[in-house]
């Protein structure tokens, strides 16, 4: 699992000042999970690169593609509406990073957990 340490404690610092959360591997990355449905996560572009993915309001999703560092999650050439990828640019000062995870737990109550896999056997 490809993840900077120092921008999953961000992430973990500031969410618990705010909400209880799970960590889960996930996507290649780690998500933290709010209310059993994952909000965030962080994780490392084929080129090493930090980023951030967002789970985001569908109807905020194409104003908040404009902001610095914001482009679709596409992980199989098809982008993920209301999903966004933040390269480390985007949330190198904290109040960016506070608005990112703001705006993915403002959505977070609006979203549908995934269903549960039935265990196989």
């Amino acid at each position: 699992m490809a993840i900077d340490e120092h921008t999953a404690d961000r992430v973990r610092n500031y969410l618990s000042n705010k909400v209880r959360f799970e960590e889960k591997k996930m996507m290649g990355g780690l998500c933290f999970m709010v209310d059993n449905k994952m909000c965030l996560g962080v994780d490392k572009n084929k080129d090493g690169a930090n980023r951030l993915m967002c789970r985001l309001d569908p109807d905020n999703y194409l104003d908040l593609l404009h902001k610095p560092g914001a482009a679709p999650m596409d992980f199989t050439g098809r982008p993920m509406k209301g999903y966004v990828f933040i390269t480390d640019y985007g949330f190198e000062e904290e109040q960016d990073l506070a608005f990112w995870i703001d705006q993915a737990l403002a959505f977070n109550p609006k979203a549908k957990a995934s269903k549960k896999r039935k265990p196989k056997g």
